[in-house]
C-alpha cells in the first residue's frame, strides 16, 4: 500500500504548518519540512518545538533563503527530499506541497489512486517545442547564465543577459539531456527519487547548469525524471489542482468552492485563501475520512474559463474580480511609506528588500518601473493601475504570497491613502519627514512642469516660498490624517528614534531596524 512522504516547502504561518503536518501524518504518512531561512527565526523555532519529536516529521538539514525563480527553490526542495528519503524508508511516494495546499480527497482515496498505477506524476513537456511558457523570456532561460533575480534585481538581470548576448557567451544544454518543462507540483515514486539523488551526486555538472538557469523549479525535476524514467511510466500531469488567470496569476479558492474542489480529478488543491477558515476546516477533516465516495467531474478549469470569459463576449455588465470583492483582506498588513523625496523612499525599500523577507515595491502609481513582479498586462500603464488601485494591490499580495506588503506613495496622494484607510486590511503609514532647500524646490518645480529650464530668475524666486508652503502643508495633512498606525523618520532625528519607528512600522527586531536606519546616505539629495 502506498505511503506518502510530503515535501512541504513553506515560509509563513507557522501554526498552519504545524496543523498541516499533524493532519497529514495522522493517517500514517510522513512530512519533510523546509521552512524558508528568510522568515523570522521565531517562526521556525515555533514549528521545530511543536514537531521536533514527532516520529512522522523530519526537517531539511539545511535551510535555504528562497527567492522566486531562483535555484534556491530547487535547492530547498532537494534538502527536504534528501531528509525524507533518509528518514522514511517505508515511504513509497514523495509528494511536493506548499503551505497553501489542502487535500481535496481522503488519504484512503489517495493511496488507492497511487496504488492503481506504477508511475510518476509530473508535468513533462518539451521545453523548446511546447507552448508551456506564455510570457517572458524562453530559450534565454537556459542558454544564458542568470545570477540575478528578475523580480528584485530587474536592471541587473537584464543588463547581465544583454552583456552575455553581446559577448557571445551562449552556452549549450548538457548533451544527453532533453530539457522538459512543467508545473513544480509533482508526485514521484521512491526509486525515481533515489535515482535523481544519485544522478546529481555522480554528475555535479547537472546541478551547476540548472543553478544558473531562470525558474529552474519548472525544468530541473521535469528534465531528470524524463531522462531516468521510461516515458510509459510518466503521467504528464500534476495531482495538485490549480488554475491560472489570463494574467498568469494563480486563482485563490474560498469557502463556497468546497463542492467544486472535491469534484476535480486531483488529490490536493492550491491556493486556498488564508481567510477561508470554513473551507480549510472542511478540507482538513476530509483527509482522515474513510469510506467516502467522490464523484469526479473535472469541470473546474472549463467553468472558470466560461465565467471569466463572459465579459469578453458582449456581456459588458458581468462583474469583474475587482467589483466582487474590493477588500485587500482582513488578515493583511499594508505598510505605506509616504515620502515627497522619492529617491529617499526607494533607498528605504531597497534596504528593506535586502535585509528582510517583506516584499517592497516603489511608487507603483507614479512610475512604471516600481520593482514590481511580472504581472502580465494587468499593470502595463499607470492609468490602468489607477483605475483599479485596490485590485492591483491585492494582486501584489497574492503574487508575493505574503501577508505583508510595503509600497511608496507621494504625500499628495491624499485620496489614495484615505481609500486604503477604509479597507479591512491593516494600514500602517511611515512618514519620511523631508526638508526642502531651494535647489530641491527648483528641481521639483521643473519636474512637475511648473517652470521651464529658461524660466526667469525672479519668477522662480517668487514661486519658491509658495511651493515650499504647499509641500509643508501636504506633510501636515498627512500627519493629521486619521491613521491608526502612523510613524515618522527624519534626517534630524537620531538613529535610535528612526530605528524605533521602523521597528514598529515593520514589526522588525531592533538590530535589523537599526541597520535600516543606518543606511548610508539615506536622506541625502
Amino acid at each position: 500500500m502506498a505511503r506518502i512522504a510530503f515535501i512541504l516547502l513553506t515560509h509563513k504561518d507557522p501554526q498552519g504548518v504545524i496543523d498541516q503536518a499533524r493532519r497529514l501524518t495522522a493517517t500514517g504518512d510522513y512530512v519533510s519540512i523546509h521552512f524558508d531561512r528568510s522568515a523570522p527565526a521565531a517562526m521556525f523555532q515555533q514549528i521545530s518545538e511543536a514537531l521536533g519529536d514527532h516520529p512522522g516529521v523530519t526537517f531539511a538539514a539545511r535551510r535555504v533563503r528562497c527567492g522566486w525563480g531562483e535555484w534556491s527553490l530547487v535547492a530547498a526542495t532537494l534538502e527536504a527530499l534528501r531528509a525524507a528519503e533518509a528518514a522514511f524508508p517505508q515511504a513509497t511516494h514523495f509528494y511536493m506541497l506548499s503551505g497553501d495546499c489542502m487535500p481535496v480527497k481522503s488519504a484512503e482515496y489517495a493511496r488507492a489512486f497511487l496504488d492503481a498505477a506504477d508511475c510518476d506524476y509530473i508535468e513533462s513537456f518539451d521545453f523548446f517545442e511546447s507552448e508551456w511558457i506564455k510570457t517572458g523570456i524562453k530559450e534565454e532561460r537556459l542558454t544564458y547564465r542568470h545570477w540575478f533575480n528578475e523580480r528584485t534585481q530587474k536592471q541587473l538581470f537584464y543588463a547581465s543577459l544583454e552583456l552575455q548576448k553581446r559577448l557571445g557567451l551562449r552556452r549549450e544544454v548538457p548533451a544527453d539531456l532533453q530539457v522538459m518543462i512543467g508545473s513544480q507540483w509533482w508526485c514521484l515514486r521512491r526509486h525515481t527519487v533515489e535515482a535523481i539523488l544519485e544522478l546529481i551526486r555522480s554528475r555535479p555538472e547537472i546541478r551547476r547548469f540548472f543553478s544558473t538557469t531562470w525558474i529552474p523549479d519548472e525544468t530541473f525535476f521535469q528534465t531528470l525524471v524524463a531522462h531516468l524514467v521510461p516515458r510509459s511510466e510518466i503521467r504528464s500531469r500534476t495531482l495538485t489542482f490549480l488554475i491560472f488567470t489570463d494574467y498568469g496569476m494563480p486563482v485563490t479558492f474560498y469557502n463556497d468552492h468546497y463542492d467544486l474542489l472535491l469534484r476535480q480529478d486531483y488529490l490536493f488543491a492550491r491556493k486556498i485563501s488564508p481567510e477561508a477558515l470554513e473551507l480549510r476546516a472542511r478540507l482538513g477533516s476530509l483527509w482522515q475520512a474513510t469510506g467516502q465516495e467522490f464523484a469526479v467531474t473535472g469541470e473546474g478549469r472549463r467553468l472558470f474559463a466560461f465565467l471569466t470569459g463572459r465579459g469578453r463576449i458582449g456581456r459588458r455588465f458581468a462583474p469583474r474580480f475587482w467589483e466582487t470583492d474590493g477588500s485587500l483582506g482582513a488578515n493583511r498588513v499594508l505598510h505605506v511609506i509616504a515620502a515627497k523625496k522619492w529617491h529617499v523612499a526607494k533607498r528605504l525599500t531597497a534596504r528593506i528588500r535586502e535585509l528582510t523577507a517583506i516584499p517592497a515595491v516603489d511608487y507603483l502609481f507614479n512610475e512604471l518601473e516600481a520593482n514590481l513582479p511580472d504581472m502580465g498586462g494587468v499593470a502595463s500603464t499607470l492609468p490602468k493601475r489607477e483605475r483599479h488601485r485596490r485590485a492591483l494591490i491585492k494582486l501584489l499580495f497574492d503574487q508575493f504570497e505574503s501577508r505583508n506588503l510595503v509600497m511608496c506613495v507621494d504625500p499628495a496622494a491624499e485620496g489614495l491613502l484615505a481609500d486604503l484607510a477604509r479597507d479591512r486590511a491593516e494600514l500602517r503609514v511611515l512618514h519620511v519627514d523631508c526638508s526642502f532647500d531651494d535647489g530641491y524646490l527648483r528641481g521639483h518645480m521643473h519636474r512637475i512642469g511648473l517652470i521651464s529650464a529658461d524660466a526667469p530668475g525672479d519668477v522662480v524666486e517668487r514661486l519658491l516660498p509658495v511651493v515650499r508652503s504647499d509641500l509643508e502643508h501636504e506633510a501636515e495633512r498627512l500627519c493629521e490624517g486619521e491613521y491608526d498606525r502612523l510613524g515618522t523618520i527624519a534626517a534630524h532625528r537620531d538613529t535610535a528614534a528612526n530605528a524605533a519607528a521602523l521597528a514598529a512600522f515593520l514589526d522588525l527586531p531592533q538590530d535589523v531596524a537599526w541597520q535600516i536606519a543606518e543606511t548610508p546616505h539615506l536622506f541625502a539629495d
